[in-house]
Formats: C-alpha cells, sequence, structure tokens
C-alpha cells in the first residue's frame, strides 16, 4: 500500500527547523525596519533575501544548524549596533 502523504512531507524535525529558520528572517526584517538610513536599510534587506535564498536548497541539518547560529548571532550583533546608535 502507498503512502497517502505527499513525497516532499518534512519530518519533525524539518519542520521544526523550518519554522526556526523563518522565524530568524522575520526577526531579521522585524530589525531592519529600525535601521534609520533608508539606503543602508534597503542594502541590509536585500542582503538578507539573496543570502536566505542563496542557501535554502541545503538540506543537511548541521549545516542548516550551523548557518542558523551564524544568522542568530548576526541578528543579535545588528540589534546591539541599532541599540548603541539609539542611545
Amino acid at each position: 500500500m502507498a503512502s497517502k502523504l505527499p513525497k516532499t512531507t518534512l519530518n519533525l524535525k524539518q519542520f521544526l527547523l523550518r519554522q526556526e529558520v523563518l522565524k530568524l528572517y522575520r526577526d531579521i526584517f522585524k530589525t531592519l525596519r529600525k535601521v534609520p538610513d533608508e539606503k543602508t536599510r534597503l542594502e541590509l534587506r536585500d542582503w538578507a533575501r539573496v543570502d536566505f535564498r542563496n542557501n535554502k536548497h541545503h538540506k543537511d541539518e548541521s549545516v542548516i544548524k550551523s548557518m542558523l547560529h551564524y544568522g542568530k548571532k548576526s541578528l543579535k550583533d545588528l540589534q546591539r549596533t541599532l541599540a548603541l546608535s539609539e542611545s
């Protein structure tokens, strides 16, 4: 008997990892709204989109986790920089 699930169905680990990537993407764009200089904001937005698009083909869990770690670190650095510029 053939499975009724589509071939692209994610297992639980893949689903949770995907949710984590999407959350990072949304958090990055929420933070980018706070960048005061419009030109810089647009450049950072384009960079983030291209970076996510260029890496969406990865399937290896350890590679994705590594990129997530780097992305979260970069987001924290950006948030810290923005907080310093506001004070």
